[in-house]
């Protein structure tokens, strides 16, 4: 079984991710995403805490541009993840993972663009024995 274990903040902030129409966005989270609304906030703007394993991060109708924002997600299982996400209903065709190293550290990785233009990495940290065998 998959499971989210840490969140990161394209922009160092991921309690405050913008989306212009929250009860629009929601859903996708809900439903293709696996997150649960934890809270509801109308002040100081509309907003909603979504909760998913370990992780915690905010939607807000704060103006941002939701384009240039967006979250990074360590992994564990990101194959079982990536085949939740299709099972419910992802529109997303993946020939295969990608491969990128960040701070020395070999990560295999996906990414999803909510319908809301918020963008999200999804990695999971490859060990020796994962990459084994490649340059």
């Amino acid at each position: 079984m998959a499971t989210l274990e840490k969140a990161f903040g394209y922009q160092d902030d991921h309690m405050n991710l913008p989306v212009a129409d929250l009860a629009a966005a929601v859903p996708f989270y809900e439903n293709v995403l696996g997150f649960r609304v934890l809270e509801r906030s109308d002040t100081p703007c509309r907003s909603a805490v979504l909760g998913r394993d370990a992780v915690r991060m905010r939607l807000a109708e704060n103006g941002g541009d939701a384009s240039q924002d967006g979250c990074a997600f360590h992994v564990k299982g990101l194959p079982s993840l990536f085949a939740e996400f299709k099972a419910n209903g992802l529109q997303k065709e993946l020939s295969e993972f990608g491969v990128e190293e960040h701070d020395g550290v070999r990560w295999k990785v996906f990414y999803v663009v909510a319908p809301d233009g918020l963008c999200y990495w999804f990695g999971e940290r490859q060990t020796p024995e994962h990459t084994a065998g490649r340059p």
